[in-house]
């Protein structure tokens, strides 16, 4: 009775293979609080901004210590994401602009917004000493061609 009842079982070998489900699984939470995260971290205020056919690339927009000016539908003016009058512009801007080599601000306008005010703040930039005026836009989606780099630029004529 003792012998044959009292075998002593044998556990099966350690498995060597690296179970990556957790992984995997935490992987896609990660992707999935990126997504949600990074719409919200866009610069400034959100406005619809002109499309035009040819824009210019302007990849120090996308910097994250680049001046920007948003200009919106109902005329409000904002300074990176601070609501600001546009006379009060030059002296802030100035502040920003002072110990950089690159003196360009990059003006975003909702394409429905009042010529006049866009040309307010573009006056009152000039006024702050702005070397370069990038006036951003989109890329002009044609009917049967799929959307390229929807963000790009287009300078703005040296005023003299």
């Amino acid at each position: 009775m003792a012998t044959s009842e009292m075998k002593k079982r044998v556990s099966p070998p350690p498995v060597a293979d690296i179970n990556v489900t957790p992984m995997v699984d935490v992987m896609l939470v990660l992707l999935i609080i990126f997504m949600v995260i990074t719409p919200m971290l866009s610069k400034g205020v959100t406005v619809d901004m002109v499309k035009t056919r040819n824009p210019i690339a302007m990849h120090e927009a996308d910097k994250s210590d680049a001046v920007m000016v948003a200009i919106t539908r109902d005329g409000h003016v904002y300074l990176g994401s601070n609501l600001i009058l546009p006379e009060d512009l030059p002296p802030k801007v100035k502040d920003m602009l002072t110990n950089k080599l690159d003196k360009t601000v990059f003006v975003r306008a909702d394409q429905r917004a009042r010529y006049e005010k866009v040309v307010d703040v573009v006056d009152n930039l000039r006024a702050a000493g702005v070397d370069q005026l990038g006036l951003l836009t989109e890329q002009l989606q044609e009917k049967g061609k799929p959307a390229e780099g929807a963000a790009g630029s287009t300078p703005a004529p040296e005023a003299k």
